[in-house]
């Protein structure tokens, strides 16, 4: 084989060395995208995942359960009042409410009963604690960065761990316990209407 041949065959080569690893890279890189929209899909359509489509206050929710709109109240939580129409908006409750809001965000999320206590409550609402995809437990979260009280009246499974995360809260005087003129009425703890 003379010198101008053997330059042919390795300019051939160079170029199928090159034509397979732009294949291998486009492959790869379509393999990427099927697998992102493979996970988004995945996400989108988890039994068990469900999109809030409102945010009532800072412990009630409502959701689209197969095309079914459901309110759910947070189990073991209260937060201030903001649309009770027999009382006034409370101390911390637009705060309650924009926190559960920016927590939640955007995210799908989980819904769990508890084994001890009722489905519904006496206005039908679904009784559940409300879980982000990443596991935070938003029921606990709100009580715990002091944006609501721990409901002992109606015996719950997470309790104990509601109320050291209460205790913990008013100790770092953080949310409304630092803000808020407090009211206890019937062993219930709850904030003082709202400054006008």
């Amino acid at each position: 084989m003379n010198k101008r041949s053997k330059k042919k065959l390795i300019r051939l080569i160079v170029s199928l060395i090159i034509i397979v690893l732009i294949s291998l890279i486009e492959t790869n890189s379509n393999l990427n995208d099927t697998k992102n929209n493979a996970e988004q899909k995945i996400i989108q359509n988890t039994p068990g995942l469900y999109t809030v489509t409102k945010f009532d206050d800072g412990d009630t929710i409502q959701v689209d359960m197969e095309g079914k709109k459901e309110t759910v109240r947070f189990i073991g939580v209260d937060t201030p009042e903001t649309h009770d129409p027999r009382k006034p908006i409370q101390c911390f409750g637009k705060a309650a409410s924009n926190f559960t809001k920016s927590t939640i965000d955007q995210n799908r999320v989980r819904l769990e009963s508890d084994p001890t206590g009722s489905n519904r409550d006496r206005y039908q609402r679904l009784l559940r604690y409300v879980y982000l995809p990443d596991g935070t437990l938003v029921n606990l979260k709100i009580i715990a960065e002091g944006y609501g009280f721990t409901v002992t009246a109606f015996p719950f499974t997470k309790m104990e761990e509601f109320r050291l995360a209460q205790k913990n809260a008013r100790i770092q005087n953080i949310g409304l316990w630092s803000k808020c003129e407090l009211e206890e009425t019937k062993g219930r703890i709850q904030t003082a209407p709202e400054a006008r």
